[in-house]
């Protein structure tokens, strides 16, 4: 049985009919009433030859507004969710409903006693003050509802900012009927404006009254609604909101403002890197990128963090062709998927392969001819490789070797190395190994004209396996947050600051360097938990408690990023250094690469000696191998 597409709605039916009668009552009202106010209410000074036309003409006047209010669709609109659009119809309406009364009433009208004009005014203006009655009176009283339902069980908001991102996200807030924030309070620095509302919410002083308002008021929750400010001040005060154990949300920048996508759901939660206290790392990528545009770039490792980053940012700078390499095809399916919805026209070619298999990437060089190549493939969890070192040795050690190999071989021009901080005096398995990794190109770039270099820097936030994300799932369990050690330090520095260095160093390159970025000031992890606990609405110790494992096999209280027999240059960038080349005994180092293979191939029980042979600054904790 064929279903009725267009079943006759009952409700809708009642409410347009209620509708219409309530009109016919209005233009029945508007008629008269505006007659009354122009003779002061007085019913006995009004003329019978006012009063007679009016009455006359009232039933074609009545059909006519009901056609008019039709054509402006008056009956077709939701007013719970009336807007301008709404308003300006019904005014409009209305208006061109005056006009046909107008018009009628001269036929209508009494010879030599026209209608005053002030009526026709008078009756516009009752008109529409009865038709704005019936059609927003449900949307203010469904508001009020909302309100006070929210006054009872919504989230108490304090916003920090005045301006006019405040003020467009306090606007949203107020009016829509969905939020469940109910915003106490405004702060800002700017003393004329301290006593003052915003949209009926007074503003209550400067940071100062932030730790006062927040238990005054009960505050659950703060937005930061200041996208231009500088990072040192977003910095300072968030440092006085952690204080509230307040969630804390902002807006991501001043571009939001500027392009008018100031709104609630732009608001995210405050990072952990809004307290680094610095201004983020700015690249001129158009004019350092201008080496990639019209080349083959190929990256390795480029479903990891680091690597998918670096295919991010070379995609938008059209080179001929992006070659990204990877084993795990879970994380290179994701970035595949995001750059060929994002640049659909990218020569983009995604491969599943081992930087350890020589056939496999001496097919892929082979094939591809690439201009570029960044090697980002590598072991890099340290707890990880003390347990497995031979896999360490094998990824990171020979597979740098395979594929330098492949790249001098098949006449690639530039090979990029991503390396760490922790191949400074190593402490474990991976820096050696990444220690190694320099040596193995900086030993090429003398043999060959590929043009080697490598790039070291410390940890990057949110990359996979940093402390980061570990501690946002501990807080999302509970707690407790793990913390090795109260003193231990790391420099941190986002994904795309790092990558946007590599990138820039790449284009310094002439062969042979060890680059090294700059981290800025080093971090305390301790702090950092103790930071993203607070910016997530928690007490430490109270809510989340934290708790110290000590030192996890191979890990240091300290990472250096640059050892003391390199020497330090400046480049023009000067966030970017260059070490000067440690000279190699490529004889011995060649034979000693050699025995690591083996050694590595056939699972030495202990392969840490010889890899201290290589690496003399390489130091380990014998008692725990």
């Amino acid at each position: 049985m064929k279903k009725d597409r267009n079943p006759f709605n009952v409700k809708l039916f009642y409410r347009r009919t209620c509708l219409i009668i309530y009109d016919i009552i209005s233009v029945i009202f508007a008629s008269y009433f505006a007659v009354f106010i122009r003779y002061e209410f007085r019913l006995d000074d009004v003329p019978e030859h006012f009063l007679t036309p009016i009455t006359s003409f009232l039933p074609i006047n009545i059909v006519l507004a009901l056609l008019v209010f039709y054509v402006f669709r008056l009956y077709h609109s939701l007013w719970a969710f009336a807007g301008e659009t709404e308003l300006q119809n019904l005014v409009v309406s209305c208006a061109v409903s005056t006009v046909f009364n107008s018009i009628g009433l001269q036929f209508f009208k009494t010879v030599g006693q026209p209608v005053p004009k002030s009526y026709y005014f008078l009756y516009l203006f009752v008109l529409i003050s009865m038709m704005f009655i019936s059609r927003f009176s449900y949307r203010f009283m469904r508001s009020l509802k909302h309100k006070q339902q929210n006054k009872k069980n919504g989230i108490s908001v304090m916003v920090i900012g005045a301006g006019e991102a405040a003020n467009v996200i306090i606007k949203e807030i107020v009016n829509s009927n969905f939020s469940t924030m109910v915003i106490r309070c405004i702060i800002d620095d700017d003393r004329g404006k301290w006593g003052r509302y915003i949209q009926g919410i007074r503003v209550a002083g400067g940071r100062d009254k932030i730790i006062e308002c927040a238990d005054v008021y009960d505050i659950d929750e703060i937005i930061v609604a200041m996208p231009s400010i500088s990072r040192a001040e977003l910095r300072k005060i968030l440092e006085i909101c952690k204080e509230t154990n307040c969630k804390l949300r902002s807006l991501p920048g001043m571009y939001q403002l500027v392009n008018g996508e100031v709104n609630v759901s732009k608001l995210r939660d405050v990072e952990v890197e809004d307290l680094l206290g610095r201004e983020p790392i700015s690249v001129d990528l158009d004019s350092i990128l201008g080496y990639v545009q019209n080349k083959v770039v190929l990256v390795t490792g480029g479903g990891g963090s680091i690597g998918s980053e670096l295919c991010r940012q070379i995609a938008c700078h059209r080179p001929k062709q992006l070659v990204i390499v990877d084993i795990y095809e879970n994380n290179v399916y994701d970035i595949q998927q995001e750059l060929k919805t994002k640049y659909p026209e990218l020569d983009l070619a995604v491969l599943i392969a081992s930087v350890r298999n020589t056939n496999r990437m001496n097919w892929l060089f082979e094939h591809y001819q690439p201009d570029i190549v960044y090697h980002a493939a590598a072991h890099k969890h340290v707890p990880l490789m003390e347990d497995s070192p031979n896999e360490a040795v094998k990824n990171n050690v020979f597979g740098t070797w395979k594929t330098a190999q492949a790249a001098a071989f098949y006449g690639v021009k530039k090979f990029v190395l991503i390396s760490t901080d922790k191949a400074v005096n190593p402490t474990n398995i991976m820096g050696a190994s990444k220690r190694i990794c320099e040596m193995i190109i900086q030993t090429f770039n003398n043999h060959y004209d590929t043009e080697f270099v490598a790039v070291r820097f410390g940890n990057v936030l949110g990359s996979n396996g940093s402390v980061i994300p570990l501690f946002r799932k501990q807080i999302v369990a509970g707690g407790p947050v793990t913390v090795t050690h109260p003193d231990i330090i790391r420099y941190f520095m986002t994904i795309p600051e790092a990558v946007s260095l590599v990138l820039q160093a790449g284009a310094y390159a002439k062969g042979g360097e060890i680059f090294v970025l700059d981290m800025g000031e080093p971090v305390k992890i301790l702090d950092l938990a103790e930071n993203l606990i607070r910016l997530s609405g928690y007490r430490v110790g109270e809510d989340i408690k934290i708790e110290f494992t000590g030192l996890r096999p191979g890990e240091k209280l300290y990472e250096e990023l640059l050892m003391e027999e390199e020497g330090l240059k400046e480049t023009a960038n000067k966030l970017i250094h260059v070490g000067k080349p440690i000279e190699i005994d490529e004889t011995q180092f060649f034979i000693q690469l050699k025995k690591l293979k083996e050694e590595s191939r056939n699972e030495s029980g202990d392969i840490r000696p010889l890899i201290r042979e290589i690496v003399p600054t390489y130091h380990y904790d014998k008692s725990k191998c």
